[in-house]
């Protein structure tokens, strides 16, 4: 998941909260292949249901928890999460080109899907039950750093080695979450020192995406992220500093990825900020990223 704002990264990090998310990182030898680690604790009454909507980042993560542990690729839209009742997982959020080195088929399958963990490829079944027992325990016990070592001794075993494409894959991708002139896809494949028709092809073989899908994805991370802050800009110059012609232009493609107008979603952004769950409520968060 993406860095959250620091109102909501304060309220994750309390222990009185009902939903708690840490971030780690892992250690130094592994960082080509995670690009961090991450693990949601949640207890919530009978009856409360909290579901946040996600905009994930362009990789997959491989998630474990209580009663499942798979790989999952990015959603092309928002994505939803719904916590209820009480638990805990395990994520990691993998470094472009990585879930590649681990699918079974083409990478474009994991898109909106999922892969259990014992099917990847380089995994067998022993070892991947006993990754998610013992990741399973350590979350049971509060134990971050028992959960951490788990995954990365598993990690290091599988010697997964990555080659050029997948070094340039990750360029490419922090040039599209950094770079805020790019906005066309031709901006970012002459960043890259790369034709326009190579870098269609790269992005689809090691991500399953497209170049117009990740500057779009992050222009609207950046969107979400404005228009739940309480002084969020008017739309007009919300849209101009993301890069828009205009405010039409930026609102369709708000309402394309995350299912409703900046307008509809600010004001939702508003209201589940001042909301106060109780038995028997559902309460709906902004859009994340992940």
């Amino acid at each position: 998941m993406a860095p959250l704002a620091e109102a909501a990264a304060e309220q994750a990090a309390s222990p009185a909260a009902p939903v708690r998310l840490a971030r780690h990182a892992v250690s130094a030898d592994l960082a080509q292949l995670v690009r961090h680690v991450w693990i949601p604790r949640w207890r919530l009454p009978p009856g409360v249901v909290i579901e946040q909507g996600v905009l994930e980042y362009p990789s997959a993560n491989l998630v474990i928890d209580a009663t499942s542990a798979a790989l999952h690729g990015p959603a092309l839209g928002r994505g939803f999460q719904r916590l209820e009742g009480d638990g805990a997982a395990l994520g990691a959020l993998l470094q472009p080109g990585v879930s590649r080195r681990l699918a079974p088929g083409a990478v474009r399958a994991l898109i909106g899907s999922s892969v259990p963990l014992a099917e990847l490829r380089g995994v067998d079944a022993a070892s991947a039950a006993a990754l998610a027992a013992d990741i399973r325990s350590a979350l049971d016990a509060d134990d971050d750093a028992g959960a951490l070592d788990a995954f990365e001794h598993w990690l290091r075993g599988l010697r997964l080695e990555l080659d050029a494409d997948a070094a340039l894959v990750g360029l490419i991708v922090e040039l599209a979450e950094i770079d805020r002139s790019i906005v066309r896809a031709e901006h970012l494949a002459e960043s890259a020192g790369l034709g326009l028709r190579a870098l269609q092809r790269l992005v689809r073989e090691q991500l399953g995406l497209t170049p117009k899908w990740l500057i779009g994805r992050y222009r609207m991370q950046e969107a979400a992220q404005v228009l739940a802050a309480p002084d969020a800009p008017p739309l007009a110059d919300l849209a101009a500093s993301l890069g828009f012609a205009d405010q039409a232009h930026f609102s369709r493609q708000f309402r394309a990825v995350i299912g409703e107008t900046p307008r509809a979603y600010a004001r939702a952004a508003a209201s589940g900020a001042a909301a106060t769950s109780g038995p028997g409520s559902t309460r709906t968060d902004p859009a994340g990223t992940g």
